[in-house]
């Protein structure tokens, strides 16, 4: 193992949005220095970062710069091109590296992934055109989702099919792109764990969060989970098993559904994760640090609990009410300083605290 970095480091961030800025925070705390590189004139990280760098992604001049001046380097979001970590990488270690990233953006890449772990996910099937889709039903059942295999978040890059008879209308709804058609689940909660591994192989994972979507949108995070502790201890070993097969470096945040026959993953984010936000005001260390950790070859952070929260993503305009947000006792209020808020765009979260129970 390499020796960790000292205070004083130059962590590179490949993004410029609110995890690269928090990434960028907790950084600063621990002495170090964070380096952004965006396309964005004021992404959320730059204001808040020690230098940013304007550049887009297939920029290979800038990136090789970029990574010449980082002494490690990482990515806040899962849609980074493949081949810009591998740009930087030449220069500076990525942590966590391209193959995590890589899996993660392909659905079926993803769920082989994870089936091949002999981790449940949902039935799914291969669909590379309309033809497919209803030799794809037959495994599936219906209903199902059609989604896209690469992008797509928030609920974007997916259509609902009831039957073969909206097959069709499916297909062009989502672009007429390569797919993947999934079961639908009958789940009874959605769960998330952020989980982190060192550089020495050490793993630590937060307690799992219960989640609520609105519109494909995750909406609150609440800690404790009141799910059996047999159930939530499944969510934390999958986990495990999931960073150590990736051999895997920093935070990953990995999503479950509940259901009646037992867990079902759904997706993993090679990344800090937005469900994981509530450990800003429940754990001495939380995702952010834990992350910068990880990267510079720390020893990680203690995972415990120490408060009940419930995270609210602040979404559209909601950030508007930050006068009531700021005075309202047990709240911890984080804006992103985003310029402009969209329908569906999040502008900040507020994590509310209260003892643990």
């Amino acid at each position: 193992m390499t020796e960790p970095l000292p205070p004083g480091a130059v962590i590179g961030i490949l993004g410029g949005g609110q995890l690269g800025r928090m990434l960028a925070m907790a950084a600063a705390r621990l002495g170090m220095r964070a380096h952004v590189l965006d396309p964005g004139e004021d992404p959320p990280a730059a204001q808040v970062a020690w230098r940013h760098s304007r550049a887009p992604f297939d920029d290979l001049a800038a990136l090789a710069a970029f990574g010449r001046a980082v002494d490690v380097a990482t990515y806040e979001f899962e849609n980074i091109p493949v081949a810009a970590v591998e740009a930087v990488a030449r220069h500076a270690p990525v942590r966590p590296g391209e193959a995590p990233l890589a899996v993660a953006q392909d659905r079926l890449d993803e769920k082989d992934f994870l089936s091949g772990l002999g981790l449940a996910t949902a039935r799914y099937a291969r669909v590379d055109g309309p033809d497919d889709i209803a030799a794809a039903l037959a495994h599936t059942g219906a209903p199902a989702l059609l989604k896209t295999r690469r992008m797509g978040y928030d609920g974007k890059g997916q259509a609902r099919i009831a039957g073969p008879g909206n097959a069709a209308t499916a297909w062009r709804a989502i672009g007429a792109v390569p797919a993947i058609l999934e079961a639908h689940v009958p789940f009874t909660a959605e769960l998330s764990v952020i989980g982190a591994r060192g550089m020495d192989g050490a793993v630590v994972c937060y307690d799992p969060g219960l989640n609520t979507h609105e519109d494909g949108i995750l909406r609150t995070t609440r800690v404790p989970a009141p799910l059996p502790r047999s159930r939530l201890q499944d969510a934390v070993l999958a986990t495990g098993h999931i960073l150590n097969a990736l051999d895997y470096v920093g935070v990953i945040g990995v999503e479950f559904f509940a259901a009646p026959e037992g867990l079902i993953v759904n997706e993993f984010a090679p990344r800090v994760h937005n469900s994981g936000h509530w450990s800003q005001a429940g754990c001495a260390v939380d995702q952010f640090e834990q992350h910068v950790r990880a990267i510079c070859g720390w020893p990680l952070g203690d995972g415990v609990r120490h408060a009940d929260v419930a995270m609210t993503n602040l979404i559209g305009a909601a950030d508007e009410d930050w006068p009531a947000l700021a005075a309202e006792p047990g709240a911890q209020l984080h804006l992103y300083g985003k310029a402009e808020s969209r329908p569906g765009r999040k502008m900040g979260h507020v994590n509310r605290v209260g003892p643990r129970s």
